[in-house]
């Protein structure tokens, strides 16, 4: 008798009606490679079945019609396959072995399903020693954007709120915008072009080649598209397209003097690729101190801009700090007072959650009538456990000592100012290497830095001169150094920040303004390395290179001439080899006391990749 006889319409077998039938005995099914499995054999005719024990009329009755309501049920899901079957005895050998069946196959399933893992389990794995080639997929290089600050300007407005309004500068005030973009090996220029914060052209700096040549066997042919001594009032963003499948090399800055008024002094900054996550050190909110941050977005996208704020007492909790929208295309001045108040020292962590900004802090210093210094603080490196900041250029100690006894000076002594965003204290050494070597410090090189805090050790004890100042320490911290200019309480005095800087590779460039005296520092903290440095001029050309070998623990000076080759010298391109060095521009004026250091900035990124995973 065929098998389908006892299943249904898909052949599947149907399962026993009565979980309560026990079967005495079992089959034995064996899977390959398997334990034996016992399954039921053929039960006896159930107990539904059977006739009924003697009982009451009453019972006999329910018990008929019950068997009477089930019949049917049980004929219309056997179908076909019992017509020919009569009696209940043969009825019920049929459910029996429909159960048998059904637990065979649950078996067999079980036991096939088993077979497949136990096989798996057996098969051989990948070698552990065999690499897997990782797939990487090229990023398209986009334009490289770099921001620069709109000149000082004197704000207008109460400490009370965090937003500023701005007042005319001084007559005498002067501000100009210098660029330098650089070619690629073959020569060729990227398109690049001036522009205001809202994306209005405002210049072209070159026009984008017809077509990029393959570079040359040998040295790369390098030009330039350089922008000199151009005035500016407002922001400005350099713009350039990528460029034989990189990024643009570009490098600016905004420079500002001013002989007279309340923002008398030098003050410089680089102009900023925007981030969203910076480190600001060296604002202060004390009597007679002025901090304004400025934020501008350049992107398309809004901006919102959280601020974290350390003074020397611990972090400072404001609730206007926290949301601040940038809108595109927009700058917002933001009154530290109003957030900070009698701040003597004041670091600024800077976050942003959409479009990446651009930030610097416009710092300025009024003593009673005497104007005390101006000076844009821009962003270092960020909080790490070593910092390295170049370009600290230490006056006469002995008269530096004297100008901050008078009263309102205590701020013109060189120092280092360390921020420790984490929770534990950090236990810093410093140290301050000049061109001959290390110099020891009056205070001693190690100090506790508190937790959440500024903690600010003055850099006295050293001859005058150009220095590099090495902090390293077992938790991440952020830093700058103070410089200052000027040593006679009555004439006006001047100050800068030389931000933590990155460590040098290859291929940055560096904007220089003409004018006054330009320095590039260079310092490297331990081992040897050689920094070249090759002059760019205001026609676009790339002049012979120079090295310079310095050795570990020094500082070395290059002073920057007024030309080269008959052309002024409006930029630099600076690589280093070796161990690690680090440098610096440094401005001063030549009948003044004004001064500001730039750290050099990372240079073009090259072929950017991401690692794509497969798979689903």
């Amino acid at each position: 008798m065929s098998d389908n006889k006892d299943r249904g319409p898909e052949g599947h077998p149907l399962a026993p009606e009565k979980a309560s039938a026990k079967a005495p005995e079992q089959a034995t099914v064996k899977a390959p490679g398997q334990a034996s499995v016992k399954a039921p054999a053929k039960a006896p005719e159930q107990a539904s079945e059977k006739a009924p024990a003697p009982e009451s009329s009453e019972r006999s009755k329910v018990a008929s019609a019950r068997r009477r309501s089930e019949e049917p049920r049980t004929r219309g899901q056997r179908k076909a396959g019992n017509k020919n079957k009569a009696g209940n005895k043969n009825k019920a050998g049929n459910k029996n072995r429909g159960a048998v069946l059904g637990v065979l196959s649950a078996v067999v399933l079980l036991a096939a399903g088993a077979g497949v893992v136990s096989a798996a389990s057996i098969m051989p794995a990948p070698s552990g020693n065999k690499a897997l080639d990782m797939s990487f997929a090229n990023v398209p290089a986009g334009r490289t954007n770099a921001v620069c600050p709109a000149p000082p300007r004197l704000p207008e407005g109460t400490a009370a709120g965090t937003d500023t309004q701005f007042s005319p500068v001084s007559k005498s005030a002067k501000s100009f915008l210098d660029a330098v973009v650089l070619s690629d090996a073959s020569g060729s220029v990227p398109g690049s072009s001036l522009a205001s914060l809202n994306g209005s052209p405002i210049a072209e700096i070159a026009k984008a080649p017809a077509a990029v040549q393959t570079p040359a066997p040998g040295p790369p042919v390098l030009n330039a598209g350089v922008v000199a001594q151009r005035p500016a009032a407002d922001v400005t963003v350099v713009g350039a397209d990528p460029i034989s499948g990189q990024r643009a090399a570009v490098a600016g800055l905004m420079s500002y003097t001013a002989s007279d008024g309340d923002l008398r002094g030098l003050a410089a900054a680089p102009c900023e690729q925007p981030v969203n996550d910076a480190w600001l050190v060296g604002a202060g909110t004390a009597l007679g101190r002025t901090a304004v941050l400025n934020v501008s977005n350049a992107s398309g996208t809004p901006a919102t801009v959280n601020l974290d704020l350390f003074g020397a007492r611990g972090q400072i909790q404001a609730a206007d700090s926290r949301g601040l929208l940038v809108s595109p295309g927009t700058t917002r001045s933001i009154n530290l007072a109003g957030l900070a108040p009698n701040e003597g020292q004041l670091s600024v962590h800077l976050r942003s959650s959409g479009g990446p900004v651009a930030a610097s802090i416009q710092e300025s210093v009024l003593r009673g009538l005497t104007a005390g210094g101006v000076e844009l603080i821009t962003p270092g490196a960020a909080a790490a456990d070593s910092q390295v900041m170049t370009g600290v250029d230490i006056q006469d100690p002995a008269a530096v000592k004297s100008l901050a006894d008078k009263a309102g000076f205590s701020d013109v002594v060189p120092a280092l100012q360390i921020t420790v965003p984490g929770p534990a204290d950090a236990v810093v050494d410093v140290r301050l290497f000049g061109p001959n070597g290390q110099r020891a410090l009056s205070g001693g090189g190690a100090v506790t830095a508190k937790a959440g805090s500024v903690t600010q050790v003055p850099l006295t004890g050293v001859p005058a001169g150009m220095y590099t100042v090495s902090a390293t320490s077992d938790v991440p911290f952020a830093a700058s150094a103070r410089v200052t200019r000027g040593l006679k309480a009555e004439d006006p005095v001047d100050f800068a920040w030389s931000p933590a800087a990155v460590r040098l590779g290859s291929q940055h460039v560096v904007a220089v303004p003409q004018g006054g005296t330009r320095a590039l520092s260079f310092g490297v903290p331990a081992g040897r390395a050689t920094v070249s440095y090759t002059p760019v001029t205001s026609d676009g050309k790339v002049h012979k290179t120079e090295t310079v070998d310095i050795a570990g623990g020094t500082t070395s000076v290059i002073g920057v001439p007024e030309k080269s080759d008959g052309a002024a010298i409006s930029g630099y391109i600076v690589s280093a080899a070796g161990d690690a060095a680090y440098g610096a521009l440094v401005l001063g004026q030549s009948e003044q006391s004004g001064i500001s250091v730039l750290t050099i900035q990372d240079g073009a990124a090259g072929h950017e990749k991401v690692q794509v995973t497969l798979g689903y």
